[in-house]
């Protein structure tokens, strides 16, 4: 997967939605230190960055070269390629040894993991008790009653071209495997469901599309599924190329700690 991500390296920095402040605030609430945070699949940063206003050092990681090559720098937040060949004691030590982490996250990325081989990372990593693990995503994006049919009916045309992990995706992570403690903000089998609303532009909009990776396989293959034709029926139904909506992307988290 990491040379696919390669390849969106330069669609991601500014095509993705943000993901509100207060998520973080959140998060940062149910750990009793904040010394340490490990943000795992960091791709360019974005949410190792709002971390670090809570935690003095964070550590992200990412299997993608290319994508660190454009994470955004922050005094508190060191990156650090780990390729898939990484051993796992190697990993721990990299990141700062067992028991040491009070917070691991991992935005829009656990789906594509080794999920039984990651967990039990996580479980040597985190301190214990109190150290907490936060998963998330986003699947849907609502714009309009207008736009949002034809929104349906292209993701359709891509399902052909998807990994077969982002299934957890479209499912809102309810069918994630998730081996750890409730702390109240979703459990496995029930993630919290969260509204992300951004102001988004058309150009924007495109760009996240040309970000997914199954778009990137379609055209690998030699099929374009963002053709002209597409691309203007998004544009008309956006209301001109212009303008500027407000759109929520729809969320969900899963947030837990070691059972102990």
């Amino acid at each position: 997967m990491a040379g696919l991500f390669d390849k969106q390296a330069d669609f991601y920095l500014d095509a993705r939605p943000t993901y509100p402040t207060h998520w973080y605030s959140m998060l940062a609430a149910l750990t009793p230190h904040h010394s340490l945070a490990w943000d795992v699949g960091t791709g360019n940063g974005q949410a190792a960055i709002a971390v670090a206003e809570h935690y003095e050092q964070v550590i992200g990681t990412d299997v993608s070269e290319a994508q660190l090559k454009l994470a955004l720098p922050h005094p508190h937040v060191q990156y650090l390629h780990t390729p898939l060949s990484i051993a796992d004691d190697e990993l721990v030590a990299l990141i700062g040894g067992e028991n040491s982490v009070d917070l691991v996250t991992v935005a829009q990325a656990v789906h594509w993991f080794d999920l039984s081989k990651f967990y039990s990372l996580v479980t040597h990593i985190l301190k214990k008790p109190g150290g907490v693990i936060a998963v998330w995503g986003y699947n849907d994006i609502v714009v309009s009653p207008l736009f949002d049919p034809i929104m349906k009916r292209f993701h359709d045309t891509t399902l052909p071209y998807w990994n077969p992990n982002i299934q957890y995706i479209f499912d809102a992570y309810k069918t994630l495997p998730f081996p750890f403690e409730s702390v109240g903000l979703g459990c496995e089998g029930k993630p919290q469901l969260l509204d992300m609303p951004k102001e988004l532009s058309y150009e924007g909009f495109l760009r996240m599309l040309m970000s997914w990776s199954a778009v990137i396989t379609a055209k690998d293959q030699g099929i374009d599924l963002l053709s002209e034709s597409v691309v203007k029926e998004f544009e008309n139904a956006w209301g001109g190329p212009k303008l500027i909506r407000s759109v929520i992307y729809k969320g969900f988290m899963l947030v837990g700690k070691v059972k102990l």
